[in-house]
């Protein structure tokens, strides 16, 4: 058997519906334990968290609560916000937003519970800074017995975030800058070189150096640093797509109600919906749905709490509302935002050839319909590379926290090293075979986490009920 047909065998498995279903399924349970706070209590969750943006801490190894939520959110907010929700529901069809929307609901409560465990089970590394996550939770919370679990997570960790958190996103930077660079006709592109039987063209050389240049400049300067970058980007970028995307979707207005119907109708009957489109099951429509959905907020992922676990927040139930709101951010607003994009642009007379694969070329020409094709490929090009720039910032912080936990502190800085070679690599390779091995050490990644959660759950839960009450 071939290694492609290995890897997408697993991706069957990690991302299949029964893993999908223990995922939200555990949503569901600890959403019903804690009383649904993510309905009944989202004016605290809203209070606790944009309430406290303009908070301001000092202390080495920490990081604001607002930071912390942005350092999460800014690997979240990535290019599957983009691409990742074009092509579930090109796969999927329209029905794929509304299982979506579904695994975000019961995914605020996943998140609230893994950051609230990370803050709780935390400690402090050699260097004063405050390291947490599943690994943490793991090893503090249920005992050395269990180290085995977190030596697990941090491997797949540590290892997807050369993929999934890094030469994927900077392969879609440099994509989508030259995708830009053509549509102006831009001469630089005429250059190129070649690696690996591969035509690489030297924009892609330049941009893989720059970014890697950017991180490294962030990530040498610590946890603080991070904050501080990723509480000034993450606003500004999601503002950008939100501001151009809302313009795209009002001047399509009348399309809106034919958008709403055409979802809600495809989500129990795909065939119906779009005509009959081939390979398009409900089974199909709730995969995609629900696996791009927790593909993008990472609730269950076990990814975030690493980064909450740096805040100067000592409440856990009060960091882990920051969780809650960070799914709604990310899925029930960028996510819902880019569908209806896509979807104006098909009533619109985009071509959606529904059942294969797409990318954010359907996006970008869904943006040509109001700004015109040379400021529509500009604006993506811009809000993918802010956004696959953020998803890469904050994945070497999780990388390098796995490969600490692994390797302990002294063998961090050949991680952070090699992370940066890799981002110049993967600016200028195709990379099909390691978006797949990617996917798949990413929901690899789920098991050990769910497993803790599950286990460590009454403790979430009575901290909860306790707080509310």
């Amino acid at each position: 058997m071939t290694l492609e047909k290995i890897v997408s065998h697993l991706n069957e498995i990690v991302w299949g519906p029964v893993v999908l279903a223990f995922l939200v399924g555990t949503g569901v349970y600890l959403s019903y334990r804690v009383g649904f706070i993510q309905f009944k209590k989202f004016t605290t969750v809203i209070k606790h968290t944009l309430g406290r943006v303009f908070e301001k801490n000092n202390n080495k190894g920490e990081i604001t609560p607002f930071q912390a939520m942005t350092t999460a959110l800014s690997a979240t907010v990535g290019t599957g916000n983009i691409a990742g929700v074009t092509g579930a529901i090109a796969i999927g069809g329209p029905g794929a937003v509304f299982w979506m929307w579904i695994s975000a609901i019961f995914g605020m409560i996943t998140k609230y519970a893994e950051v609230f465990l990370a803050v709780k089970y935390r400690e402090k590394n050699k260097h004063g800074d405050w390291v947490g996550g599943p690994m943490y939770y793991i090893k503090n919370g249920l005992g050395e017995k269990y180290n085995w679990l977190a030596v697990l997570f941090c491997l797949f960790g540590a290892l997807a975030a050369f993929g999934i958190g890094n030469m994927t996103q900077v392969n879609t930077i440099a994509s989508s800058i030259n995708t830009a660079l053509q549509s102006y006709g831009i001469e630089i592109m005429n250059a190129s070189f070649t690696v690996m039987n591969q035509v690489v063209p030297v924009s892609s050389l330049i941009v893989g150096v720059i970014v890697a240049g950017l991180i490294g400049l962030v990530l040498f300067g610590g946890i603080q640093r991070i904050g501080k970058v990723a509480e000034l980007l993450v606003p500004f970028m999601s503002i950008l797509y939100i501001v151009c995307g809302l313009a795209v979707v009002v001047c399509n207005i009348k399309f809106v109600p034919s958008v709403i119907m055409l979802i809600f109708k495809g989500a129990f009957n795909a065939q119906a919906a779009v005509g009959g489109a081939v390979g398009i099951t409900i089974m199909t429509t709730i995969q995609r749905g629900v696996g791009r959905g927790v593909f993008s907020n990472e609730a269950g992922l076990g990814s975030a709490p690493m980064g909450h676990a740096s805040t100067s927040e000592t409440n856990p139930v009060k960091q882990g509302l920051y969780g809650i709101f960070e799914v709604f951010a990310d899925t029930l607003v960028i996510c819902s935002l880019t569908a209806f994009i896509l979807l104006c642009g098909y009533y619109s007379g985009v071509d959606i050839v529904w059942g294969q694969g797409a990318g954010a070329e359907l996006i970008s020409a869904s943006f040509s319909t109001v700004f015109g094709s040379h400021v529509g490929s500009l604006l993506i090009a811009i809000c993918i590379s802010l956004f696959a720039f953020s998803t890469i910032l904050s994945w070497s912080l999780y990388g390098t926290r796995c490969f600490e936990y692994l390797f302990k502190s002294k063998a961090v800085k050949m991680y952070q090293i090699a992370f940066l070679i890799v981002i110049v690599i993967g600016a200028c390779l195709k990379l099909s075979l390691v978006w797949d091995i990617a996917d798949a050490l990413n929901g690899m990644m789920i098991l050990p986490n769910l497993v803790a959660l599950i286990l460590l759950s009454p403790v979430v839960i009575k901290a909860t009920n306790d707080y509310f009450r």
